[in-house]
């Protein structure tokens, strides 16, 4: 068997390998990011909590990242490849906003972590510092950051003839390589969220000596083992892709070398499809180690969701035939304090 068939037959398992994936991470991220939404949106111990709206605001960024993500799926199942290397538009586009959602999602889940040390404090003064207005203002600031900053290093990547779309200078192949990956979105967030989520465990451990109300204790308690594990799952995720995107941003790989490109590509199909799970799996780790925020879940769906949509039915029968007297089906018990 020659080495171009050996070749062609890596390339076009590493597409089907990555439509494949791309599917499935989809399909559970797009339920598992609308979920997330509804639940800390809808119930009301959420709903002036700092912690969740830098949950909100991470499921939003990952919706968003997930239809990007799914828009190379499916030009890869057309075109065998993500097309960034045939049109100049996609190409910046592609990776303006990979890079911008991204950034929000991480340093997002560092806020969490940051969040829940300082709520969780002992000092009365550190807990009163942060303040869920302040929340909002550092959120819009940050994310302002992450929208100049993609655009900005988004729009240093060119399309070169036998590399397809990569940083066409040097300054950005340096800042991509010494800055970029191994701290901005490396090892920072990743010192900062596992810092703070161990040292908000340590708090949360010793919550029961304060005088706080026993839905305080419960929320604190439940939102602190949720960033923990979701920070421990996303070392895990980023780590390999951070490592081998330093690596191919100094030696990329040119398409004149058909085996060594193929194989290239099948490593970069692999390494992808296992960060791409950390923009779809914080709803199931929260439902894995929260038995809390399933009956959470449960209400949502149930007592909310359900009810409104089976209201919704009873108004358009009452309408149309006004001699029903149907009782109203929204009419519950506000169950969100037991919980």
């Amino acid at each position: 068997m020659s080495s171009s068939s050996v070749s062609d037959g890596i390339l076009k398992f590493a597409a089907q390998y990555s439509i494949y994936t791309g599917f499935i991470t989809f399909s559970f991220g797009f339920i598992g990011n609308v979920l997330n939404l509804l639940v800390f949106t809808q119930l009301k111990q959420f709903r002036t909590n700092r912690c969740a709206l830098y949950i909100t605001i991470e499921s939003i960024s990952n919706f968003i990242y997930q239809f990007l993500s799914i828009s190379l799926t499916i030009l890869t199942s057309i075109y065998g490849d993500d097309a960034t290397g045939r049109s100049f538009i996609w190409c910046k586009l592609r990776y303006i906003l990979g890079q911008t959602c991204a950034v929000t999602t991480l340093y997002m889940i560092c806020f969490t972590a940051v969040d829940q040390f300082f709520s969780t404090n002992h000092r009365l003064n550190l807990r009163q510092m942060c303040t869920l207005k302040l929340g909002r203002y550092f959120a819009f600031i940050f994310i302002c950051f992450a929208i100049i900053h993609g655009i900005v290093n988004g729009s240093s990547y060119d399309i070169q003839p036998t590399l397809g779309c990569v940083p066409s200078t040097y300054v950005a192949v340096q800042y991509s390589t010494f800055f970029f990956y191994p701290i901005l979105v490396g090892f920072l967030p990743i010192i900062i969220a596992s810092s703070f989520s161990i040292l908000a465990y340590h708090n949360v451990r010793h919550i029961v000596r304060r005088q706080l109300p026993i839905v305080r204790r419960k929320l604190d308690k439940q939102i602190t083992a949720m960033v923990l594990m979701r920070v421990i799952i996303f070392v895990c995720l980023v780590l390999p892709y951070v490592t081998y995107r330093i690596y191919t941003v100094n030696f990329p790989t040119s398409r004149n070398m058909p085996m060594a490109y193929a194989i290239s590509r099948l490593i970069q199909a692999i390494i992808t499809s296992i960060y791409i799970i950390n923009f779809a799996i914080n709803f199931y780790i929260f439902i894995m180690f929260s038995p809390r925020f399933c009956r959470q879940v449960k209400l949502v769906l149930v007592k909310k969701c359900w009810q409104r949509w089976k209201y919704w039915c009873c108004s358009i029968n009452n309408r149309i035939d006004p001699g029903n007297n149907i009782e109203p089906c929204n009419s519950q018990t506000e169950l969100e304090e037991n919980i």
